[in-house]
């Protein structure tokens, strides 16, 4: 097997440094959107710190990586796993950086800036012409790139903050003249008011969302009118204990819809756009679960999200933004198209997963990438993984799965706190092809029954 860098991976690194084999620092950051929400007022809850599975879900960046160059990661990826990715199929496995010093509250940047080896480390590669490409910039990375001295690959903090706001998104689209879902950019209370009075006068429930929400965060459904009056109730508490009425939210009208979209694009530093892919996401109560690939649209829907790709990334590329966006759409129950319902300007879940449908998924065939729970009675090494997933594993008639994300299984193995084999929650986070949606539906499922018990890990194993 192959263990060279993909043409998804040359295409990337030629548009952010223009030399395919320009050595990257990959640090998967998925917890940046916490840092740019810091300065913006949105929905009144608690901010919640990283979650440990937030932190873990940094080791998808060995799939993007090539041979040339090195991952950052706070934890160690398990040997098996590394193994089974190199042996098995055949991936060119970057190097991987984990600084000495780290704590569980710290983003894995702030651990570097802490660990004077890995620095030491990570400037012998900026010498050597290797760039820092974060999931996505905020000061932290800003100052890991000057502390290392290895020049960032992507635009500064203040850019990726700026066009990653949901109020961006929706003024971007207004302006462009693409199909917007109905609704309204909320930076003041009084905003807010009117736009809930307006929303009254529609069919259905309306959503209110935070700018810089993700992942379900930050979203709240209003279906009567007394949930919205106790949501402007609340605001208006906390504007009178803090003294203004700045927020950062958007209200919308929830469109009844077939299907949520996933598009990516990637801006290169002059201004091309490039439209990567087009899946259709898998979503619950507002959660991304995974991707199914390919889409199921007709030739004028893929039309339509191909002129707001190019419109988009345009606009994008003149407010200063290059690098990779994926743009969530979604089409109504009555096939109309939202091409733009938010722009995430940075890497996204399915960034992650381009190398290896480039590699595993063939002509003809179909995708789902997803993530399952796994229960353990204690931590599980991949080759406790490998016991009981088994054929599903390899290549076989009905398809076959591949681990995309080992870490996060054993998420939580370390707070059980009684030692006494109570079982964890973990996640696994995989790809399945097959030949058809039949075959596909049927591996999901094995793949389901195969972790569905609690898995006991082999003693030495």
């Amino acid at each position: 097997m192959t263990r060279e860098s993909t043409d998804y991976l040359r295409r990337l690194k030629t548009a952010l440094t223009g030399d395919p084999a320009t050595p990257l620092a990959f640090l998967c950051n998925f917890e940046v959107e916490t840092q740019w929400a810091r300065h913006h007022v949105g929905l009144p809850a608690p901010a919640a710190a990283p979650m440990e599975v937030v932190l873990r879900m940094e080791e998808l960046g060995l799939l993007l990586a090539g041979p040339g160059d090195v991952i950052l990661v706070k934890n160690a990826p398990d040997q098996g796993y590394l193994r089974y990715l190199g042996e098995d199929l055949g991936i060119g496995l970057p190097a991987v950086l984990v600084p000495e010093t780290t704590t569980p509250d710290r983003s894995t940047a702030e651990d570097l800036l802490s660990s004077p080896q890995a620095l030491d480390r990570l400037s012998a590669l900026g010498r050597r012409g290797a760039r820092l490409i974060p999931m996505g910039t905020s000061e932290f990375e800003e100052k890991l790139a000057v502390s290392a001295q290895v020049p960032l690959a992507v635009p500064d903090a203040a850019t990726f903050e700026r066009v990653n706001s949901k109020i961006y998104s929706r003024r971007v689209t207004e302006e462009l003249g693409l199909p917007p879902v109905p609704g309204w950019c909320c930076e003041t209370l009084g905003e807010l008011r009117h736009a809930l009075a307006q929303a009254a006068g529609l069919p259905g429930p309306m959503v209110v969302k935070d700018a810089y929400g993700v992942s379900g965060k930050g979203l709240v459904v209003l279906d009567t009118a007394a949930k919205a009056d106790r949501l402007v109730r609340l605001l208006e508490r906390r504007a009178a204990r803090t003294g203004h009425d700045r927020v950062a939210l958007v209200v919308e009208h929830w469109i009844p819809k077939r299907a949520d979209l996933n598009y990516q694009i990637t801006i290169d530093r002059r201004g091309g756009v490039r439209l990567d892919f087009v899946k259709q996401a898998l979503t619950e109560r507002g959660v991304h679960q995974g991707h199914l690939m390919p889409a199921e649209l007709s030739d004028d829907q893929h039309a339509l999200l191909r002129r707001a790709a190019e419109e988009v990334g345009g606009r994008l590329a003149a407010d200063g933004f290059f690098g990779v966006a994926g743009i969530d759409a979604i089409v109504a129950d009555d096939e109309r198209v939202y091409p733009v319902l938010e722009i995430n300007a940075r890497f996204n879940m399915s960034t992650y997963q381009g190398g290896l449908t480039e590699r595993f998924l063939a002509p003809g065939h179909v995708a789902l990438a997803r993530h399952y729970p796994v229960r353990s009675a204690a931590p599980l090494v991949f080759d406790d993984l490998r016991r009981v997933l088994g054929p599903l594993l390899f290549p076989a008639s009905g398809g076959r799965m591949i681990v995309t994300c080992f870490g996060t299984v054993n998420t939580g193995a370390g707070n059980t706190g009684t030692g006494d084999g109570t079982p964890h929650q973990g996640r696994l986070y995989t790809l399945l092809t097959a030949p058809d949606h039949d075959r596909l539906t049927a591996l999901d499922g094995a793949v389901r029954a195969a972790l569905a018990g609690v898995i006991q890990p082999r003693e030495n194993s």
